[in-house]
């Protein structure tokens, strides 16, 4: 039986395509120890998908910073974008669900709260045109958990949100992609998605096109 696939495929990016979520996690400790501050497990779970100038003002606060939230940010950012510029580690079977959608002609776009120059060098890293649009937590007025950057990301790649299928890896980002209005598969990683109506799936690898619009509960276009 024909599985009817999405409209396009919207990708969290931190956690989701890409393991940078330990990378994030050792750049907070680092920073507040190096000031003299405290810094839990919690501390970085809770961070975990919000948008960077809210987890900039946490950690200043969290950690008594004498920063801005603004250079809190901009310090994390560079750290984070040296270690990218080694090497890209993606999420298990997720450059391969990627290829799949491209084969398939099912568009997708890149929707993440980190900044455009990290992004781009995990864009860099793929197969050209692999993303029709990326959207990043310096590009927009509202982070996740607002839906605003997938509804903008939908809207670039001129299709209905109603239509679009979200991968997430945190129960923030799932909010957001819950509020669009677009379908929403979780992939957890470093925490738990307790998400009313969000389906989990514990790894993307050997997921495909057909096998993703299954589990989102994709039925077509609305009538």
């Amino acid at each position: 039986m024909h599985t009817p696939l999405p409209a396009a495929v919207l990708w969290d990016m931190d956690g989701t395509l890409v393991d940078t979520e330990p990378d994030w996690i050792a750049t907070e400790r680092a920073l507040v120890i190096s000031h003299g501050g405290t810094w839990t497990d919690e501390d970085s779970e809770r961070l975990v998908g919000s948008a960077l100038i809210e987890a900039g003002e946490y950690i200043r606060v969290r950690g008594g910073l004498p920063m801005t939230a603004e250079q809190v940010v901009e310090t994390m950012v560079e750290r984070v974008l040296e270690r990218l510029k080694e090497s890209v580690t993606w999420r298990p079977g997720a450059r391969e669900l990627l290829a799949d959608l491209r084969a398939h002609h099912v568009p997708c776009a890149l929707v993440t709260m980190s900044y455009r120059k990290l992004a781009d060098v995990v864009v860099s890293a793929l197969p050209p045109d692999s993303f029709g649009a990326v959207v990043t937590g310096d590009e927009v007025v509202n982070g996740k958990p607002h839906p605003e950057p997938y509804l903008r990301a939908a809207r670039e790649l001129g299709v209905d949100i109603a239509r679009c299928i979200v991968i997430e890896d945190s129960t923030t980002g799932a909010r957001a992609g819950v509020a669009s209005g677009a379908r929403v598969v979780a992939a957890p990683n470093v925490v738990d998605v307790n998400l009313s109506g969000v389906p989990t799936v514990a790894t993307l690898v050997k997921m495909r096109a057909a096998d993703l619009a299954a589990i989102a509960g994709y039925r077509g276009a609305p009538r």
